[in-house]
């Protein structure tokens, strides 16, 4: 997909059939757009073939379930994603530098989610983007923050899953071990938020 960009307004679509659905898609439906989380197709004993979905709001991040016939139209949206290095905070926007044109993009924090969470000055991040308006960012799998606050650490105290709370350098508190101190590094899965190991 190039940076294709088009005039506001026209929501360029694409007229897929059930048997098209794959995750990670996004679809047009009513008025939200809609990411593709879990999809499986049913064939019954009886009656028609049908395809059961699980779809997350792009805008809000609300999971609905929907079902479908086999033979239903349905309209995909183009996407359009790019490489951006995360830069600064800016009041309520972060800002990005498009990785293709060093332009600066401003995020808001509310399209942002909980991925404000692991973002980290000259941080990589894709974002979404649907005829210019950004839906949703994807980050790395895991991310290297150091720790800001918590009790220092225990040497020798390895308690198989004792934790205590940490506060990295982006203000979100995770579960850390016992022997982990401040001023630490520590890799953390975007995913779920938790502490994978040290870096």
């Amino acid at each position: 997909m190039g940076n294709a960009t088009f005039a506001k307004g026209t929501w360029p679509m694409a007229a897929i059939s059930t048997s098209d659905i794959k995750n990670g898609i996004t679809l047009k439906i009513d008025d939200g757009l809609f990411t593709v989380i879990e999809f499986q197709h049913v064939k019954p004993g009886k009656g028609g073939a049908f395809v059961r979905t699980k779809l997350r709001n792009a805008r809000s991040g609300a999971v609905i379930e929907r079902t479908y016939r086999s033979d239903e139209r349905l309209e995909q949206a183009i996407i359009d994603k790019r490489d951006t290095q995360y830069l600064y905070r800016d009041g309520d926007d972060y800002i990005f530098m498009d990785q293709s044109n060093y332009e600066q993009v401003p995020v808001s924090s509310k399209n942002l989610g909980d991925a404000s969470n692991f973002l980290k000055e000259t941080g990589k991040a894709m974002l979404i983007l649907h005829d210019d308006e950004i839906i949703g960012i994807e980050l790395p799998a895991s991310v290297e923050l150091a720790i800001a606050e918590t009790e220092p650490g225990i040497q020798g105290d390895r308690v198989s899953g004792a934790r205590k709370p940490a506060t990295l350098e982006t203000g979100f508190v995770v579960q850390v071990p016992l022997f982990v101190g401040p001023g630490e590094i520590i890799k953390v899965d975007t995913r779920t938020g938790e502490y994978m190991t040290r870096a």
